[in-house]
C-alpha cells in the first residue's frame, strides 16, 4: 500500500532546520525560502501538507516524545538498564537535562517542529495562485489542527509556553499564560472545523477511511479541549464541561446519522489489531507510517512491536504497567486484549505467565499488547502478535501501520464525564457509556443503566476512559495522565506510589513496584522544567513562576 506519506517534498528548510527556542535564536535566514516566497506555484501546496505530516509523522512515531505520560498510573518503565529519562517522569522528578525532550527526537523537538510547519503554511499559503478557496481552507485546516494538537502538548507539559505564530526570528520571545495558549488552541481547533465531514480521493482516504484530518476530528479534540479547561489549572467549571459535551454530542450524533462512517467496534481486540489497522473506522484520527519510504528511525515506517516487549524476548522495555491499575482493571476482554497474556523467554525457548519466577525478578510486571505489530513481509505474513513465540519470528524490522490519535469510544467517555461534571444525568450519556462497558466485559451487562446522580456518572466515565486507552501513548492526546491532571489527581498517585503498597496481582500473589517517588509533593511538579539549552539560550525562559502564570 503506497501511502501519502512517500510523497513528502522538502520544500522549506527552515522548516526542517528550525525546532525549538534554542534553534530559533541560532537559525541563520540567509538564502532560505521564506514564506511570501515559497508558495510560486500550485504544486507548493501540497507540497506544504506533505511536509507538515513527516514532522507529525516523526515526531509520533516512537514513544519518546511521550515520555511525560509515564507520570500516570496506568504506565511505569523499567526499574534499570537504559530508562533513566523515563524514571525520572516516573518518579515526579524531572530534571532539565532529560533526555526525552532534549533529544533530537525528544517531545520539545517535534513539538516545535510541527507547529514550524504548521505556521509556514498559515502564513503563506494564500499566496499560491491557481488554487481554489477549498483547496486553501483543506491546507489551513491541517496546518491550525496541527498547531493545536502541538500546543495542546505544550501546555499541559511545560505549561506557560512560547506562543509562536510566524517563522519569524525573535531573540527576546517570552511565554505566554496557560490561559492564552488554551485560547490559541481552541481558535485553531475551530478553524479546523471547516474542513470536510470526510474525504473520498486518494491520497487523502484509503481503504474507506480518511488520512488526514476532516471537521469530526477537529471536534472531537475541541471537547478533549474545552474538558481540560474545565478542570485543572483553568478549573473554568460547569460552563466549560457543557461545552464539551455539546462539542462531543455533535461528533456521536454526526456518527449516528451516518455523517461521519466512525463506528464502535463490536469486539475489543479490533482497535489495535493489525488486521483492521489500516481500515480502522472507530478511528477518528490516526497517523499514517509507510515502509515504502524507507526504514530505520529516519525515515517514515513505525517499528513494529518493539516498545512494549520484554528485553527477554527481544524487547525495549520502555513501557510496562503498574501493579495498581493493573489489579483494578475489570475483568473482561477488554482487559485480556490490553495485557499481554504471557512473556516469550528468548533465552529458555518457551512463554511465561508474566509474573512467573521463571522470568527475571526486574522484568515481572504486566506488558501492554496495544503496540504489538507483527512486521509486513516476514513469516508471519499478516498474522496477529502472538505472545507465545518469539520477537524476531514476528517483528524484525519496520512497517506500514497506523497510530490512533483519537477513537469514538473515547468521545463517547468525554460526552458522558462532561454531561456529569456539569451536574446532569441523561439518557443519551448512560446510552454510549453503556456501549463501552458492554464491549469491554463481552456481554449487554448495562452496568451504567441504574446511575442517577451526575457525580457516579462522571467518575464512571473518567474510569471507563483509562480503561479503554490504557498504555497507549502514540499521539493520543487523551492519555491517562492527561486526565490524571485535568482532574488534578496526579499528587494523589504521588503519594500512593511514594507508599508503595503490596497488591496482591494474583491469588495469594503479592507484589510492589520496584521504584517510586520520594520527599514530599508539591505542585510544581504538575509542569516539567524547560530543557537547559533552551534556557541558556533565552533567559526569558529562566526563573519563571509557572503556577503564577496560569492567566
Amino acid at each position: 500500500m503506497r501511502t501519502f506519506l512517500h510523497k513528502v517534498f522538502i520544500i522549506a528548510s527552515m522548516m526542517l532546520c528550525t525546532v525549538a527556542c534554542t534553534d530559533l535564536l541560532e537559525e541563520d535566514p540567509k538564502g532560505k525560502i521564506m514564506n511570501n516566497m515559497a508558495f510560486a506555484q500550485r504544486s507548493d501546496l501540497e507540497g506544504a501538507i506533505h511536509t507538515l505530516n513527516r514532522q507529525v509523522v516523526m515526531g509520533t512515531k516512537g514513544s519518546i516524545p511521550y515520555t511525560a505520560v509515564m507520570q500516570g498510573d496506568d504506565i511505569s518503565t523499567h526499574p534499570a538498564s537504559n530508562k533513566a529519562d523515563r524514571r525520572e517522569y516516573d518518579n515526579y522528578d524531572v530534571s532539565d537535562t532529560n533526555s526525552s525532550m532534549t533529544l533530537d527526537t525528544g517531545s520539545w523537538y517535534w513539538l516545535w517542529k510541527i507547529i514550524k510547519a504548521a505556521n509556514y503554511i498559515i502564513n503563506g499559503v494564500r499566496n499560491t495562485p491557481d488554487v481554489t478557496e477549498e483547496e486553501i481552507t483543506f491546507a489551513l485546516g491541517q496546518a491550525y489542527y496541527w498547531r493545536a494538537w502541538a500546543y495542546l502538548y505544550l501546555v499541559r507539559i511545560w505549561g506557560p509556553v512560547p506562543e509562536i505564530q510566524t517563522g519569524e526570528i525573535d531573540l527576546n520571545i517570552g511565554v505566554s499564560p496557560v490561559s492564552v495558549i488554551f485560547d490559541r488552541i481552541v481558535s485553531d481547533l475551530q478553524e479546523a472545523e471547516k474542513l470536510p465531514d470526510n474525504y473520498t480521493e486518494s491520497p487523502w482516504a484509503l481503504n474507506g477511511v480518511n488520512t488526514v484530518v476532516s471537521r469530526g476530528a477537529a471536534r472531537a479534540t475541541l471537547a478533549y479541549v474545552y474538558l481540560t479547561m474545565a478542570g485543572w489549572p483553568l478549573n473554568k467549571g460547569a460552563e466549560y464541561y457543557r461545552k464539551a459535551a455539546d462539542k462531543a454530542l455533535e461528533v456521536i450524533e454526526a456518527s449516528d446519522n451516518g455523517t461521519y462512517y466512525y463506528q464502535l467496534y463490536d469486539e475489543y481486540w479490533k482497535i489495535h489489531s493489525k488486521e483492521y489497522n489500516l481500515k480502522n473506522t472507530e478511528v477518528i484520527l490516526a497517523v499514517y507510517y509507510s515502509a515504502v519510504t524507507g526504514t530505520g528511525d529516519g525515515s517514515q515506517s513505525a517499528r513494529g512491536c518493539i516498545e512494549d516487549v520484554h528485553e527477554i524476548s527481544g524487547g525495549y522495555n520502555n513501557i510496562r504497567g503498574e501493579f495498581g491499575f493493573y489489579c483494578d482493571f475489570p475483568e473482561g476482554p477488554r482487559k485480556e486484549w490490553t495485557y499481554a497474556p504471557v512473556t516469550y523467554h528468548l533465552g529458555k525457548g518457551e512463554a511465561y505467565p508474566w509474573w512467573s519466577e521463571e522470568i527475571p525478578e526486574e522484568q515481572r510486571q504486566p506488558y501492554f499488547r496495544k503496540s504489538a505489530f507483527t512486521t509486513d513481509g516476514n513469516s508471519a505474513g499478516m498474522f496477529e502478535y502472538n505472545h507465545s513465540l518469539s520477537f524476531e519470528s514476528q517483528c524484525n524490522g519496520w512497517t506500514t501501520q497506523i497510530h490512533q490519535i483519537v477513537r469514538l469510544s473515547e468521545v463517547y467517555c468525554w460526552y458522558a464525564e462532561a454531561v456529569g461534571r456539569s451536574g446532569q444525568v441523561n439518557a443519551k450519556a448512560i446510552e454510549v457509556l453503556n456501549k463501552v462497558r458492554n464491549r469491554a466485559d463481552g456481554a449487554e451487562t448495562n452496568l451504567y443503566s441504574g446511575i442517577s446522580s451526575p457525580e457516579a456518572l462522571a467518575e464512571a466515565a473518567y474510569n471507563e476512559h483509562g480503561w479503554e486507552i490504557a498504555g497507549w501513548c502514540w499521539g493520543n492526546f487523551g492519555a491517562r495522565y492527561f486526565d490524571m491532571q485535568r482532574m488534578d489527581r496526579v499528587k494523589d498517585h504521588f503519594n500512593y506510589r511514594k507508599q508503595n503498597p503490596e497488591r496482591e496481582v494474583m491469588p495469594g500473589l503479592f507484589m510492589k513496584e520496584p521504584f517510586g517517588p520520594s520527599g514530599e509533593w508539591n505542585q510544581s511538579k504538575m509542569y516539567t522544567p524547560y530543557p537547559a539549552p533552551d534556557v541558556r539560550m533565552n533567559p526569558n525562559l529562566a526563573n519563571i513562576d509557572k503556577l503564577n502564570l496560569i492567566y
